[in-house]
Parts: structure tokens; sequence; C-alpha cells
């Protein structure tokens, strides 16, 4: 596997991939809906923008044939913080993939970005999600909902002492 910063020539992978997952994402996160797969070039050329003007980071963890297997995205880049969001392929998941991915990013948002912090929220029914957050170090700080599900909120410092 390999984590690479997302790229203009990413696109058709990453549809591909967000189409062939979505109803096992739908299963465990919210959806993201028609719109997104409708509007899927103009959404990524908006996130290539916002990834140059540090807004955000975009990763992709793509095999050996660059076929994505995915995402961990750092979005809502502020004063030193950050939020953490990622999916993992079905075909892929249960094997490590998203804590080393995960563990992954968090050392580039401290080393490479010059995050201090980084925010996360999972709902109360991805107990896979739930656990790759505890595994990295992250530590429930609240409740809340995501697309009206029941979530829990997450935080984690990235600096000090790895995880």
């Amino acid at each position: 596997m390999q984590l690479q910063l997302l790229r203009p020539d990413h696109a058709p992978a990453i549809l591909a991939f967000e189409r062939e997952n979505r109803a096992y994402f739908a299963a465990s996160i919210p959806d993201r809906g028609d719109e997104y797969f409708e509007q899927f070039d103009e959404r990524h050329r908006l996130q290539l923008a916002d990834q140059e003007a540090g807004e955000c980071h975009y990763h992709v963890l793509v095999d050996t044939a660059g076929e994505v297997l995915g995402r961990v995205n750092l979005v809502d880049v502020a004063d030193g913080v950050a939020e953490l969001g990622y999916r993992i392929a079905e075909r892929a998941a249960g094997r490590g993939l998203a804590t080393r991915a995960v563990r992954a990013v968090c050392e580039l948002a401290a080393d490479g970005y010059g995050l201090t912090t980084l925010r996360a929220r999972a709902t109360l029914d991805n107990a896979a999600s739930r656990a790759v957050l505890a595994r990295v170090g992250f530590t429930v700080t609240g409740q809340t909902r995501l697309n009206g599900r029941p979530a829990l909120t997450y935080l984690r410092s990235v600096t000090g002492p790895r995880q």
C-alpha cells in the first residue's frame, strides 16, 4: 500500500472506488448522495484547489496496480487543527490498513503540515472506525450526530510522543 497526496490523475480511480463501495460505506457512515457522483469532476477540481490553498489535505491509499483502497483526509485546516476522515474499501477491510493509514496521516499532520491537533467523528454503529481511532490515540470528547445518526467526537494531539 502507498499513501499519496491527491492529484488530478487520481479522479477515475477514486470515482470507481466510491461507486464500488457506496453500499458498503452507507451501512456505517452517512451516504454521499447521488449529487456527489453527478458532480464528481467538479468536486475533485475543488478539492485540489482547497488542497493547493492549504485548507485541506486529501490522501488516497493505493495498491501496486494503482487502485484506490482507501482515503484519509484532513479537512477544515485552521489554526493548527484539522478534522480527520477516512474510508477503506470493503475488499481491503479487516487487514489493518485503516490503522496504518490513519497513523501515517497523523504523522504527516505534525511533520508535514504543521498541525497540532486532529478532530474526528464516528457514528456509534461504526465499531471498526471507533476502534481505529482508539488504536491511534484519539480520545472521546463528546457526543454528536453525523447526518442524523448518533456519533462520538474525538480529539488527538499530533505533537509529542507517537502512538
